[in-house]
């Protein structure tokens, strides 16, 4: 049996229904991928869709089932490892349970955030997982998503936020006791002028890090240079670039606590460009514990937290937020650990 469909009208699933001689039940619950369908009608049907060229509106069966197959991963940052990995581990989870990711990276722009969100949220995600762009308010989010999509924030803070009012979870690093073990190595190795490198100081978690790293050095009766403490975006291009900046005192630095992996690579590079050899002429740690950081020269000490983990994480708190919509909302503070390697060398003598 077949169909003929005019030319500029939309095929329908009557259309489908007719061309293989089904009902338009049938075809309704092969789109939906039931398990009543037994293998051969189902099979006849997928040919159908194909002959005629038939566009499943997703966005409108969501709304007429109330339902959706897609979580929506908002990321500042795609070109930094840490959040490809990241990434990798949502994408997983939602695999697993049966979702699809639908990616978005905002570059560090709040107002492309917004534009972001807005374009995802046509596509009916059963939820939302963000890690903010710098300068992003709380009330835009709010007002961008409302209520309808439960959202998860990952790493950072929203300005204007406040934990207790706002209707989202939270996954964040333990930013500042990783921060403050790092800094208490380098000081453990012999350390007495150290330096906070990379991040702004407007992002929560940057404002986290230099805590941890204030506290240790307090803790420690160490002083802090004005000069000991150099702002950069968070890649290794503009880490690289503001090198020098560590070295305008007259008592410059022996060692930097890097605000992330990304930071750290691209001060080693840096560093060689002034003739200094990271790992030998001075010490560094970074942050996050991409793959790379094992296989830099020297291999980077680091603060691991397991960027793929926390993806499967992220992915497993909204996936539990679907389930329980009105429970209380939820604030996760994930570990990091201290993985010292070759780059946390001893001051030189």
């Amino acid at each position: 049996m077949s169909s003929y469909t005019p030319i500029g009208r939309k095929v329908t699933l009557n259309d489908i229904a007719a061309g293989c001689g089904v009902s338009r039940a049938t075809v309704s619950l092969v789109l939906r991928g039931s398990p009543l369908v037994n293998k051969h009608t189902r099979a006849r049907v997928e040919e159908e869709l194909r002959r005629q060229g038939y566009v499943y509106n997703r966005a409108a069966a969501n709304l007429r089932r109330r339902t959706s197959s897609s979580i929506a991963l908002v990321l500042n940052d795609l070109a930094n490892p840490f959040f490809a990995e990241f990434a990798a581990g949502v994408d997983e989870s939602l695999a697993a349970a049966g979702f699809v990711t639908l990616l978005g990276c905002t570059g560090e722009s709040a107002a492309r955030e917004l534009a972001v969100l807005g374009s995802l949220l046509e596509h009916g995600p059963a939820g939302i997982i963000l890690s903010p762009a710098e300068h992003s308010r709380a009330p835009d989010v709010l007002a961008a998503v409302g209520r309808r999509a439960p959202l998860l924030l990952f790493n950072r803070e929203l300005d204007g936020a406040v934990a207790e009012a706002e209707p989202w979870d939270r996954l964040m690093l333990d930013n500042q006791h990783g921060a403050r073990l790092a800094t208490e190595h380098l000081i453990e190795r012999g350390h007495r002028r150290i330096a906070f490198f990379g991040g702004h100081h407007d992002s929560s978690s940057c404002r986290q890090r230099h805590a941890g790293y204030l506290e240790a050095m307090r803790a420690a009766g160490l002083r802090t240079e004005p000069h000991g403490r150099v702002e950069c975006a968070p890649t290794r291009l503009d880490a690289a670039h503001h090198a020098p900046a560590l070295f305008t005192g007259a008592l410059p630095p022996t060692a930097a606590v890097c605000y992330n992996d990304a930071v750290a690579l691209g001060l080693m590079l840096g560093l060689r460009r002034r003739g200094l050899e990271p790992g030998r002429d001075f010490a560094l740690t970074g942050f996050d514990g991409i793959a790379e950081a094992a296989l830099g020269t020297p291999p980077l000490t680091t603060l691991s937290a397991a960027p793929r983990e926390r993806g499967r994480q992220a992915a497993e708190l909204v996936l539990q937020r679907l389930q329980q919509p009105r429970a209380a909302g939820r604030q996760v503070l994930a570990p990091v650990e201290l993985v010292v390697r070759e780059s946390s060398c001893p001051p030189i003598a």
